[in-house]
């Protein structure tokens, strides 16, 4: 039952963490204008993400703009965009695999050893998609910081962390732990080892033979 236990709460832990990275990448404040400096404001704030850039007016009004053209994207963006996608596919085939590799399922059922390799694959899976989403997150928040504190970047382009990144962030670490908990999930061999008693089989019958 401990097992079982620990596969539902890992199982739980990736499909919250994908529903965190899945979040993250869509909402736009992946970065923010950070007002430092005798800088006019124009706008409360300006936002970009990895799909578009919003810039919310002092009148309240949110007004978005979706990246027109692939190619004129800096190479980091693009980088942590394909990453990102990479590991939501990734993460969402081992949840997959690992749920029909769960005790709490009754695909394959009948080899209980078979199931627990079929969830251990699938948490290493989630442990794939997991990193490519932290690497991705890294990148971002390493180029955003890199650009602050460069004295040619101008006052008014400088930028600091959004939400997003802390959501995406969360949501990877989360669907790390996750997937942990199902690629450590498998049982031992002496466990496995102890079924089906072969032997019980052969003690009645030896037991007749003396009375």
């Amino acid at each position: 039952m401990a097992n079982s236990g620990v596969q539902l709460l890992g199982f739980f832990l990736s499909l919250m963490g994908i529903i965190g990275l899945i979040i993250g990448t869509i909402l736009p404040q992946w970065k923010m204008s950070a007002y430092v400096g005798d800088s006019i404001i124009t706008a409360v704030a300006t936002y970009q993400g990895l799909w578009m850039s919003c810039a919310f007016q002092s009148t309240g009004q949110l007004q978005c703009k979706i990246y027109d053209s692939i190619l004129q994207l800096d190479s980091e963006l693009q980088t942590t965009r394909a990453l990102m996608i990479v590991g939501i596919i990734v993460s969402i085939s081992g949840l997959g695999v690992a749920c029909m590799g769960m005790k709490c399922t009754t695909c394959g059922a009948d080899d209980k050893a078979r199931k627990s390799r079929i969830a251990m694959t699938g948490g290493i899976i989630l442990l794939v998609g997991a990193l490519c989403a932290i690497v991705a997150c890294s990148w971002f928040a390493h180029n955003v910081i890199r650009a602050f504190y460069n004295p040619f970047t101008p006052v008014n382009t400088k930028f600091e962390f959004g939400s997003a990144i802390f959501i995406a962030w969360g949501g990877s670490f989360l669907d790390l732990l996750g997937g942990a908990m199902l690629a450590a999930s498998c049982p031992r061999r002496k466990q496995v080892s102890k079924y089906p008693p072969k032997n019980s089989s052969r003690a009645p019958s030896s037991t007749k033979e003396y009375v």
